[in-house]
């Protein structure tokens, strides 16, 4: 790992002693306000922060590990994918005593701040990273600084973060940490294909040829490869461009709300609809009520992940069955791994099964 600035280097750079530094950084009397003004500039410039400065000389692990969201605040209360994974990392880290840094930010350069503090802070001794995205600054910046991450969601063999089993030193333009020499990057990978291709069979079957996507946000890996997979199948089963089609949003009931009145207004409407996520899909059968449009009657749901909304919802969901908690204990296991010396490596998270319920049915007979 990349070594984190000590007293010792600020002295050897200011041309003072350790005990000068201690008292300048702890705000104690012992030395002149213009050496106490070089050595905070010097540790600065250094990257060293006050408040770690035990850590920092003792080179202890600070004993806890981070997690990061850079999503809109407003969609996190209602969905329940996060609440299940954070969850089930929280089990794995709970049992090693280890302790759980949570944050929420407006966006991927606030992630990516978070990260250099945390870093030159000690806060962390590795991060849970989520979200990929298909353009991600995230492994480089990690690798540049040697903090031991997994990657949560990656979404096929090609897409496993740069660090992985690579060693590589990779650096972002602009960033203030040193090189790094290796890094730790693991992977936890979901297969979206597949559950795709078991969505789109299902629906195929009941005769359903007119099929439309709501998606998550766009720039991120899975719902790009979400997007992909439902093309890709959609050729497999003989339906044209014209037939199916994704439309991206930002996870909310809202925007899940607003894109399911657009689509059920087009002249050739579908006939079923598939959200990512459980709210979206609740919302759209919400939307298809206030339309007159029975569910499943005119319109099949599905929904990408379960949860008891769609359990409690009439008429309940169809929808993708997955260890969402497991997914979050694969991921902690992995970083755990890594912090105790283990080769980066990528994991494959269980395939999602389809649960059908009284959400999907046939077409209607006009169509």
């Amino acid at each position: 790992m990349a070594r984190r600035p000590t007293i010792k280097d600020i002295a050897r750079q200011a041309g003072v002693s350790e005990s000068a530094v201690s008292f300048a950084l702890n705000n104690r009397p012992g030395v002149s306000q213009d050496t106490r003004a070089r050595i905070r500039r010097v540790a600065e410039e250094l990257g060293w922060q006050p408040n770690s400065a035990a850590r920092a000389l003792s080179g202890e692990q600070s004993g806890a590990v981070g997690l990061v969201l850079a999503r809109p605040a407003h969609t996190l209360g209602v969905e329940s994918f996060f609440l299940q994974l954070v969850s089930g990392i929280q089990e794995v880290l709970a049992a090693g005593r280890i302790a759980l840094l949570f944050q929420v930010v407006e966006d991927l350069d606030a992630e990516c701040a978070v990260y250099r503090r945390w870093w030159a802070e000690r806060r962390v001794d590795g991060v849970v990273v989520v979200d990929p995205r298909t353009d991600d600054p995230r492994p480089a910046l990690l690798e540049q600084l040697a903090l031991p991450a997994v990657t949560v969601g990656e979404t096929g063999p090609d897409s496993a973060s740069p660090g992985s089993g690579s060693g590589s030193d990779s650096a972002s333009p602009g960033s203030a940490a040193p090189a790094a020499s290796s890094a730790a990057l693991s992977a936890v990978r979901a297969d979206d294909a597949g559950a795709m291709a078991q969505v789109l069979d299902h629906l195929h079957g009941l005769g359903h040829r007119r099929i439309a996507h709501v998606a998550g946000m766009p720039g991120l890996a899975h719902t790009e490869r979400r997007i992909g997979s439902l093309r890709a199948e959609a050729r497999r089963l003989g339906l044209g461009p014209g037939q199916v089609r994704s439309v991206t949003t930002d996870y909310s009931d809202a925007e899940g709300a607003e894109a399911t009145r657009r689509i059920l207004a087009e002249p050739e409407p579908p006939t079923a609809i598939v959200y990512d996520n459980d709210v979206m899909a609740v919302a759209g059968v919400a939307v298809a009520s206030e339309l007159g449009i029975p569910v499943p009657g005119g319109l099949s749901v599905v929904a990408w992940d379960d949860s008891a909304l769609c359990r409690v919802t009439r008429p309940r969901l169809t929808a993708l069955v997955r260890d969402t908690a497991g997914f979050g204990r694969l991921a902690a296991e992995e970083l755990l791994a890594l912090l105790a010396g283990g080769r980066p490596r990528s994991r494959e998270s269980e395939l999602p099964r389809l649960e059908p319920r009284e959400s999907t049915a046939p077409p209607p007979a006009a169509y």
